[in-house]
């Protein structure tokens, strides 16, 4: 149970600084709005909030299931609309360098889900 802890550590740190990065650093705005989706700044701001929180329900070890849930929805959107149209160019080598944070963060979510 030691192990379980520290990945929930791991798993706030980086939902936490993400979400305060995407509230701070105006770059975010064009990310999402060049991602075509319906109000980009509402959504921008919505996610950051919800990883902020739920990364830090995660490690307060509060609502872990609920938590994680939200956040494998953030993680699978972010492959979708980021990293599969790198293989739409062939990119493969580089959809795996770029999608390597996602996949990680997805299987520590899915064990957090799945052990708590």
């Amino acid at each position: 149970m030691q192990m379980t802890r520290w990945v929930c550590y791991a798993i706030g740190y980086v939902f936490i600084t993400s979400g305060v990065i995407k509230l701070i650093n105006g770059d975010f705005k064009i990310i999402f709005a060049n991602l075509g989706i319906p109000y980009p700044e509402l959504l921008l701001f919505l996610v950051a909030i919800a990883e902020i929180v739920c990364g830090t329900l995660i490690c307060a070890r509060m609502y872990i299931r609920k938590a994680s849930s939200i956040l494998i929805v953030i993680m699978l959107a972010a492959v979708l609309l980021t990293k599969l149209p790198l293989l739409s160019s062939g990119a493969f080598l580089h959809f795996l360098f770029e999608a390597r944070l996602d996949f990680v963060m997805l299987l520590l979510l899915l064990a957090v889900y799945k052990y708590n």
